[in-house]
């Protein structure tokens, strides 16, 4: 089974990461495989690009999501799990389906961060969003 956990360092994301490798514990012998994905939307950051460059701003996410996976990073690796890491930045949601879709991922992982019903009406979520534009199976965990 080839899983994809979008990680944003949040408690729900790690929630999920615990989810995934209990569930590939559960699984028969085989070839199994967890990749971790960090996703920045940088749209926000077209104006600190004119102001501090291109390079300042891409080590800036380029740090946010190696901090995004560090507690993900810890939990697999110590319960012995090999994973495949990946930062990308753009639209989050529309991110990670892309990126599920160009690795044929089985199942894609992810937290769900409870927002209040009324927010989510309004505004959506990145959970949301991914389950109904992904082709894979998604499974949300709290």
């Amino acid at each position: 089974m080839n899983i994809l956990i979008p990680c944003d360092g949040s408690t729900p994301a790690l929630h999920a990461v615990k989810y995934a490798a209990q569930l590939l514990a559960s699984l028969q012998a085989g070839a199994h495989h967890i990749t971790l994905l960090s996703v920045h939307d940088d749209a926000g950051l077209r104006h600190a690009k004119s102001m501090v460059g291109l390079e300042a701003v891409t080590e800036f996410l380029r740090a946010q999501g190696e901090k995004d996976l560090k507690a993900a990073r810890k939990l697999l690796s110590s319960r012995g799990i090999a994973y495949e890491e990946a930062l990308c930045t753009g639209h989050v949601a529309q991110q990670i389906v892309a990126f599920a879709q160009r690795g044929k991922f089985d199942l894609i992982v992810m937290g769900s961060k409870g927002r209040s019903g009324i927010a989510d009406l309004l505004l959506g979520s990145v959970a949301q969003r991914v389950l109904a534009s992904a082709k894979q199976p998604v499974l949300l965990v709290k």
